[in-house]
């Protein structure tokens, strides 16, 4: 494996911030060497300083993708850490729908618009769907749209069609889940119609603005954020909060805060997780 010196580390780590927003510090050097190693030899370059230049200079900006698609993989799985999804079927949904039928819209479905921003691969959109179809008596009498983004075009082309292999599978599905919402293809498995129809997917970097999203119920933002710089993150959550409708749910990482990040937002505590809300003075219309 090639090695990266430290001049090189400061021109990529410059590079991959520009491009991705994603803000590596000094110890994570490794990074580059191990996710973008490989591609020195792929695009015959000698040096990481090559495959930088080859980069900035290539007009058509698809190395600059596969960079992207390399460097934004993220650890993932069905169900991962299951306390939130926990926190939604049984706390977050139920007071939800609660509230939108205090004041429903005769002859309309009830709208529960969720996101599920840095989505990867798809599992915490998929789970999501599961959830909500496990915990919601009669599924057509929801408009239900689960929205999956993730700034490596890659990662969302696999979201989309939904088909992960038996290792996938085994990590955060039980048995009973996995036949219940999967159909065999070939030697892997893919999600039934029924989840699928609930969800869509699209390619988004969080440092553009939020156009055409609309506006939601619930946000899953988990560990999306973490490699951000402090501006970076307080900017990715003021713009959830004008996205977010009053009265909804922000889901952020376990091991994160919005301390010192964003005061918009107030903590609420459910069994041993966290969910957040708007202040009722910082509700930017319905």
């Amino acid at each position: 494996m090639v090695d990266i010196n430290p001049v090189e580390f400061r021109l990529w780590a410059r590079y991959i911030y520009d491009i991705s927003g994603i803000s590596l510090g000094a110890s994570k050097s490794y990074l580059i060497e191990t996710r973008l190693g490989p591609m020195l030899k792929e695009y015959g370059c000698n040096t990481f300083s090559d495959l930088y230049h080859k980069s900035s200079q290539d007009q058509s900006r698809n190395l600059e993708k596969v960079i992207i698609d390399q460097i934004s993989t993220n650890e993932t799985q069905f169900f991962r850490d299951s306390s939130p999804f926990e926190m939604l079927k049984y706390k977050i949904l139920p007071d939800l729908i609660d509230r939108k039928m205090q004041n429903p819209t005769p002859g309309l479905p009830v709208s529960v618009r969720i996101w599920s921003a840095g989505c990867s691969t798809g599992q915490e959109v998929y789970s999501i769907a599961m959830a909500l179809h496990e915990i919601l008596p009669d599924m057509k009498a929801y408009s239900i749209m689960i929205l999956g983004t993730d700034i490596s075009g890659a990662a969302i082309s696999r979201a989309s069609r939904g088909i992960y292999n038996a290792f996938e599978l085994e990590r955060g599905m039980t048995s009973n889940r996995t036949t219940r919402y999967f159909v065999p293809e070939g030697d892997d498995w893919k999600i039934r119609d029924e989840i699928r129809s609930l969800t869509t997917f699209r390619k988004m970097n969080f440092m553009q603005p939020f156009t055409g999203l609309g506006r939601f119920d619930i946000i899953f933002c988990r560990n999306v954020a973490i490699y951000f710089e402090l501006s970076d993150k307080k900017n990715l959550f003021q713009k959830i909060g004008e996205i977010l409708l009053p009265g909804g749910y922000l889901i952020i990482g376990a091991t994160e805060s919005l301390s010192g990040v964003a005061p918009q937002f107030e903590p609420k505590r459910y069994l041993r997780s966290v969910f957040y809300q708007l202040k009722k003075h910082n509700f930017s219309g319905t």
